[in-house]
């Protein structure tokens, strides 16, 4: 898929896989409230939306975590285990990703997602909760707080930019970036399953250092909707958050991998980030070494750590 392009241009090649990356529900289960003295407030009716599923554990101070590009929610189970004991945990699914049905042909996926993450939250009557997203969840969770910052609390963007296309180099704009975003879109529809399965199959080794997680990347990619994959790519390529980024008043913790065994070098990663990131009102860039894209699976004893310093704070 894209030889050529992706050969010309290595690091963009290895970030465009890993967003592409089971559970096929679309139920939230009703949420009930606590009681004042007098009398219990209602149940909530479950979230229905076309565009993304919630799947609720847990119980104490609410976390929202999303997926990033092609992923399943359960990307984040391991994590949600451990925090569920102190955590109503909020696991989304996108829909056409992993096995999740689509139904919005090649139309935009990013901006209604976002708002339908909007709807939940408040639709789930979530106080401002912590919203934790990975690659295009990152930039989810980015939006979300720039125009809905009533709704959030804080947020823990893991390795994505503000911009996917700055991989290109600085100069990068969402308008240079279109024809790369066309033609992957086109890719990600088009490419024979064998030919898609194999570039996933070799993507994902520059992805994740952890083996089961290679594998379930690639199986989440092959279960995607083809439509929804070029859909998300597209927008992902062509939305550029970071004019946005200097009014945030909403705290940001910003994660992002470098392993000098075959990921990111660490300079490399400390400039993009930082420069990408320069906007940012009080942005915590925590670089986290000896992983690539999945930070989660390469360094789970370290997220776990960085995740509870993000919710204690």
């Amino acid at each position: 898929m894209l030889n050529a392009f992706f050969q010309a241009r290595p690091r963009l090649r290895a970030a465009l896989i890993g967003l592409a990356v089971c559970s096929p529900s679309f139920v939230v289960a009703a949420q009930a409230w606590g009681q004042d003295t007098a009398m219990t407030a209602p149940a909530l009716a479950p979230f229905i939306s076309d565009r993304l599923s919630v799947e609720v554990t847990g119980s104490g101070p609410d976390v929202l975590m999303i997926p990033g590009f092609g992923s399943s929610r359960e990307v984040w189970r391991a994590e949600a285990e451990r925090l569920k004991a102190t955590h109503r945990v909020h696991l989304v699914q996108y829909a056409g990703f992993a096995g999740e049905p689509w139904s919005h042909g090649d139309g935009p996926f990013v901006d209604p997602a976002v708002e339908a993450l909007a709807a939940y939250v408040r639709s789930a009557r979530l106080d401002r909760p912590a919203v934790i997203g990975h690659s295009m969840g990152g930039l989810s969770a980015l939006l979300l707080a720039q125009r809905h910052p009533e709704l959030v609390g804080k947020v823990m963007a893991v390795d994505n930019l503000p911009f996917f296309s700055a991989l290109f180099g600085p100069q990068a704009t969402v308008e240079s970036a279109r024809p790369f975003a066309a033609q992957a879109a086109a890719s990600m529809r088009d490419t024979p399953e064998p030919a898609l399965r194999a570039a996933q199959t070799q993507g994902a080794v520059g992805l994740a250092r952890d083996p089961a997680t290679r594998i379930a990347m690639v199986d989440w990619t092959m279960a995607s909707d083809r439509q929804a994959l070029g859909a998300a790519i597209r927008d992902v390529m062509t939305t550029d958050a970071r004019p946005g980024l200097a009014a945030m008043t909403t705290p940001v913790t910003v994660l992002y991998a470098a392993d000098a065994d075959g990921g990111a070098p660490a300079v490399m990663a400390d400039a993009t980030w930082g420069r990408e990131y320069a906007t940012l009102p009080g942005v915590k860039l925590i670089r986290v070494d000896g992983s690539r894209h999945f930070i989660m699976a390469d360094q789970p004893a370290r997220f776990a750590e960085l995740t509870d310093a993000f919710l204690a704070q």
